[in-house]
């Protein structure tokens, strides 16, 4: 084991085994569009129709997992979510094309509320000063489980049939819910949520709690920015390279490039960055996604698009994991739940946002998507690096709520 590890309890280790797995079975998100205008035979609008009410559900899930957790314990929830969505999974292929635009949102919604339940349980199970490094490990895992399941599903498509894709991720969603139920202890601060210090769990406490933090209501905001900005590559970008003679294959190998970097670095960089303070290394992070968008304003061609590949990649590296750790950190013991899905559900918001915002601009003035892109990243990562520079330790809290640097672990 890493020594920069030795803090992240056992459990965390074994769930990120669950992780890996499920991960690497969650595929049907890569090929619901060709399913659906494939073998179910609906046109791209229905269809688009439909994948867009399931990034809806992703959403409103990810903005409710947290909370349901911390009224309810985040493993219960977990458990309940995984059971729910792997479910629906396995009976999607057979529903009436009609169910569709109800099971896949539901479907989606409950792999929202995995994921913030997720991120919550990992925060109450790791103990101050290791979540940088227990966040990376999942992360880690998943990425991983994420390069490896997109060929496989293909494979399982083209040598049986795509209703084998719903059947596997189902199956994987219900063993991350018995894994889980397995090696996450049923008793203990993961289970049962702290009581809000009026007694209640209601709203207000929340919101009081994040005027209190305005540290992290502009890292939120920032997050919102940057997520819509990130999810450019997915959208506008490969539109951008087909128009200017780059095909299909050069995308595929680029995105490649950004899961190698990550694969490669996120642990690594993780460790070697413990004692550096979270709003710095965000905003820096943030700034270089930004900046990664700028080197396509230099034109279109093998360097400017791997240069930018990596920049995104880095900037992510840095970003992501340190504001779900430092996310975390912030939140009053009664409210984890509920600020990891604040921070979850403004985290992917650029699934819905992305695509149709990227696109609409590209399409009315072109050359304006990238120095756009550049410019948000740099302003979001600004904004959040002031903030750090201003950041203040307040008496009577502890360090780990104030931004500063996490304890450095010897290694």
């Amino acid at each position: 084991m890493p020594q920069g590890f030795k803090d992240v309890p056992r459990p965390v280790w074994l769930l990120a085994g669950g992780v890996f797995v499920n991960a690497v079975v969650s595929f049907t998100f890569v090929f619901v569009f060709v399913y659906l205008t494939g073998p179910r035979g609906l046109g791209a609008a229905e269809a688009g129709l439909i994948v867009g009410a399931g990034g809806v559900g992703l959403i409103a899930g990810n903005f409710t997992g947290g909370w349901y957790g911390d009224r309810f314990g985040h493993r219960r929830v977990l458990l309940l979510a995984s059971a729910l969505g792997g479910g629906v999974l396995l009976l999607l292929p057979t529903l009436h094309t009609a169910l569709l635009y109800v099971a896949l949102p539901l479907a989606q919604y409950a792999a929202g509320v995995i994921r913030a339940a997720n991120s919550a349980l990992v925060a109450v199970t790791v103990p101050e000063g290791a979540r940088r490094q227990a966040f990376a490990l999942v992360r880690a895992v998943s990425n991983g489980g994420f390069t490896v399941g997109p060929p496989l599903g293909a494979l399982v498509a083209t040598a049986f049939s795509y209703d084998w894709l719903f059947v596997a991720d189902g199956l994987g969603t219900l063993f991350f819910a018995g894994w889980t139920a397995r090696v996450v202890p049923a008793r203990g601060a993961a289970a049962r949520p702290a009581a809000a210090p009026d007694g209640g769990r209601g709203g207000g406490g929340v919101w009081r709690a994040l005027r209190a933090r305005p540290a992290v209501l502009v890292l939120l905001g920032a997050i919102l920015v940057i997520d819509v900005v990130y999810r450019q590559h997915y959208s506008t970008f490969p539109t951008f390279l087909a128009d200017h003679g780059m095909d299909t294959r050069a995308y595929g190998l680029l995105v490649g490039i950004n899961g190698a970097v990550i694969l490669l670095l996120e642990i690594p960089v993780a460790l070697a960055l413990l004692g550096r303070s979270p709003l710095h290394l965000i905003g820096t992070g943030l700034v270089l996604v930004g900046a990664g968008y700028a080197m396509l304003m230099l034109g279109v061609g093998v360097a400017t698009t791997v240069a930018m590949m990596v920049l995104i990649s880095l900037g992510e590296i840095l970003y992501k994991t340190t504001a779900t750790a430092y996310v975390a950190d912030e939140a009053p013991a009664h409210a984890v739940g509920r600020f990891q899905s604040l921070y979850a559900g403004v985290s992917v918001s650029g699934t819905v946002l992305s695509a149709p915002l990227g696109g609409a601009l590209y399409t009315a003035a072109p050359g304006l998507v990238w120095p756009l892109c550049a410019g948000l990243g740099a302003a979001a990562g600004a904004a959040v690096l002031i903030t750090g520079a201003r950041a203040v330790r307040r008496p009577g809290r502890p360090a780990h709520e104030t931004g500063s640097p996490a304890p450095a672990v010897a290694g």
